[in-house]
């Protein structure tokens, strides 16, 4: 069986964390969407590492790491991305494989989604993408153009003159989409034809290997990159990445099927943030956003750009809670709150006068409603010391409580600061 983390949100939730304590006792972690537009940072013995498109088991040395078939790999940010672990002391030999199936990241690729973003800025508001090429290499999976990594390491005779002709078919329909813009693309092909042999050992059929385990009865933790919110099809579209990061690209990601899920655990901020474009009914553009910004120093693992805050948004999470659905909860950052008299609540949309029954699909409605608020006590004191959830102030217990009875899904940890000892378990009531 496989247990999966999930964001709740608008990613940015504090997902590494909970995966990596997972992983302390899992055999098996895999991503299954995205690339490396993700960001998760995970606090060790003082040492931070920054993960992207890698899977956070890593930092577990028993736990091998697998990238599925719904990631796209930009293959040098991949080896520099473990090379940059590895020079910080983690050892991934043996432990780390790629979907045979998963779609290649060009340069090009990045090239032409700043290209794209460019185009957005004159005719309508940019998306606000990272720039790391996913929503063009999604594209070209979906127009069954892309190439894989299985097409690049087949060694079979003239495997390798077929990879050059389709990967310059590819160039061609971009050169007619953009014109021509200036990228050495004769220079990429030489480079991919040097990886060849590097990439090979880590590349595997995943399909086989994900259900080996599970057969095997190997613990799978599946880590979800960005947020249900940023979903293709379920999120504040068009202001979403390019993937299904819901429950669904688990399914179609690995390859597994929906009984072999157990435990979905969906991790949410204790208030909001969002990167990038798009709606945020609760952000706060005044100086308590800004003092959440401040205190959570929110600023974007793989972007650098700071992120947006406003007050927790349980219309959100109970949508999102909808399509996950959720076993567990981890609330995260609950520190953040710690000088908070009063904290502010979502609990519905209004919309000319009346209550919305759910998340509105239209962008034009979500930019008209009224965000209807409950004001909860703040507990004014430091929780970053305590060890164990009884020791919570009684009024940050409370805050948990209200999330539990809107969403109707346990709050199973807690988070209070960076570092992995700063996890808060609390025993789930079935």
């Amino acid at each position: 069986m496989a247990d999966v983390v999930l964001g709740s949100q608008w990613g940015d939730e504090g997902k590494g964390k909970l995966v990596d304590i997972l992983c302390e006792d899992i055999d098996v972690c895999c991503r299954c969407a995205g690339g490396n537009n993700a960001g998760h940072t995970i606090v060790v013995d003082n040492v931070k590492y920054d993960f992207h498109m890698l899977p956070s088991g890593l930092v577990n040395p028993k736990c091998v790491n697998l990238l599925g078939s719904g990631v796209v790999i930009h293959i040098p940010s991949f080896f520099e991305e473990l090379q940059n672990l590895v020079d910080k002391g983690l050892d991934a030999t043996g432990r780390l494989f790629v979907s045979s199936r998963a779609q290649i990241v060009f340069d090009f690729h990045q090239r032409v989604d700043k290209l794209r973003e460019a185009e957005l800025s004159g005719k309508q508001a940019s998306i606000g993408t990272t720039g790391k090429g996913i929503g063009p290499t999604y594209s070209t999976k979906a127009s069954r153009s892309g190439l894989r990594i299985h097409h690049l390491v087949n060694d079979e005779e003239g495997a390798w003159e077929l990879f050059e002709e389709k990967y310059r078919r590819l160039v061609k329909t971009r050169l007619q989409r953009y014109g021509d813009f200036e990228y050495d693309f004769e220079g990429e092909l030489q480079r991919l034809k040097e990886y060849r042999e590097t990439l090979k050992p880590y590349v595997i059929d995943s399909v086989a290997f994900i259900h080996k385990a599970i057969a095997d009865k190997k613990k799978v933790l599946v880590e979800g990159a960005n947020a249900l919110m940023l979903d293709i099809d379920f999120g504040t579209y068009p202001y979403v990445t390019s993937s299904n990061t819901g429950i669904g690209g688990v399914i179609t990601g690995l390859g597994v099927p929906p009984r072999a899920i157990r435990n979905v655990y969906g991790v949410v901020k204790a208030y909001t943030t969002r990167v990038g474009e798009g709606p945020f009914p609760t952000e706060q553009l005044n100086a308590e956003g800004e003092r959440l910004q401040s205190i959570g120093f929110e600023v974007g693992v793989t972007t650098g750009r700071k992120r947006r805050c406003g007050w927790l948004d349980l219309v959100v999470l109970k949508y999102s809670n909808s399509i996950n659905g959720y076993t567990s909860l981890n609330i995260t950052k609950l520190d953040v709150l710690d000088t908070f008299k009063e904290i502010p609540v979502a609990v519905g949309y209004k919309l000319n006068g009346e209550l919305l029954e759910s998340f509105p699909a239209d962008l034009l409605q979500l930019a008209k409603v009224e965000v209807v608020y409950e004001t909860l006590p703040g507990w004014e004191s430091d929780i970053t010391q305590i060890k164990t959830y009884d020791e919570l102030p009684e009024n940050a217990k409370k805050y948990l409580k209200f999330i539990e009875d809107y969403l109707n899904v346990p709050v199973e940890w807690v988070g209070t600061g960076p570092g992995r000892e700063s996890m808060l378990s609390k025993p789930v009531v079935n």
